[in-house]
């Protein structure tokens, strides 16, 4: 097999996209699940954004001069975040996959991030297999969960649109919580305008870059994220990410009629604090 690993260009997002989607859409079929990417367009829409964001590393796996899967890594925050890692279902398990996943830990690695995360699918098991056998280790079940908005408000606690004044603020919560920030995805989504905070006490205890599968957010106590939810008009993508050992959380998510789409695992190597406060992480981590 003549394999070669090449940085990714702003000209292989359609390629890359179309891979991505026959490769999720593929592996959810054979087991029942709906597909992560609903549709090519939106595959190629997203890897065009993520192989021109500078925040991104991005590797291309080409066999015999032919696309055949490809990989990426966030690099906007100290700890950095795998995927979406994809391999053309004509050319899976041969090895291509690993090679992608070799050359972001290779590239962590030499910029010396302190921790790697991901998440995978509950249901693919070669996935789970693939990472564990690289040294990632199992963390926490997360519940995907989808649904119509929640509304309403959590007594006590005033969600209202984020603003480049509130950065440090929220960057110290996420800090206490998970021993690290995410300041570049703050930053990101400070720019289109998605993040919001939640405040309490007459202080920010909480935010959130969105209510999607691709944000994240960090509160002090699980009343945070819930206010961040209750105020959320939609879950983007294929829902929210709620962490299934924080059952009053998750009891209260079901409790006000969200469903659960899949069950993912948090694998992690390196940095990795239990976290102290409640959380939704995006796919990344």
């Amino acid at each position: 097999m003549d394999l070669a690993l090449r940085p990714g260009r702003a000209d292989d997002a359609a390629e890359c996209g179309r891979i991505c989607f026959e490769a999720f859409s593929e592996i959810a079929r054979q087991h029942g699940f709906p597909s992560d990417v609903p549709a090519a367009e939106a595959a190629a829409g997203m890897a065009e954004t993520l192989l021109s964001h500078p925040g991104f590393y991005s590797v291309v796996a080409e066999l015999d001069g032919r696309i055949v899967g490809s990989n990426f890594l966030d690099e906007r925050s100290p700890v950095v975040g795998v995927g979406p890692v994809t391999v053309d279902p004509t050319a899976q398990n041969g090895g291509v996959g690993r090679r992608l996943m070799e050359d972001v830990m290779r590239r962590a690695a030499e910029r010396s991030a302190p921790g790697i995360r991901l998440l995978q699918s509950g249901y693919h098991s070669r996935s789970f297999a693939l990472y564990a056998g690289l040294g990632f280790e199992f963390r926490e079940t997360v519940a995907c969960l989808q649904g119509r908005p929640i509304g309403g408000t959590v007594p006590g606690y005033e969600v209202r649109p984020a603003t480049d004044a509130d950065m440090a603020a929220c960057n110290e919560v996420c800090r206490k919580v998970h021993g690290a920030d995410r300041g570049g995805e703050l930053a990101d989504a400070l720019k289109t305008g998605t993040a919001r905070v939640t405040e309490h006490g007459g202080r920010i205890t909480g935010y959130a870059t969105d209510l999607s599968f691709f944000a994240h957010a960090v509160g002090e106590s699980t009343e945070d994220i819930r206010a961040l939810i209750g105020a959320a008009p939609a879950f983007g993508g294929p829902g929210i990410l709620v962490p299934a050992s924080n059952s009053a959380l998750l009891q209260w998510c079901l409790g006000n009629g969200l469903k659960v789409v899949q069950l993912m695992s948090l694998m992690t190597i390196g940095l990795y604090n239990e976290p102290a406060g409640a959380y939704l992480p995006s796919v990344l981590y």
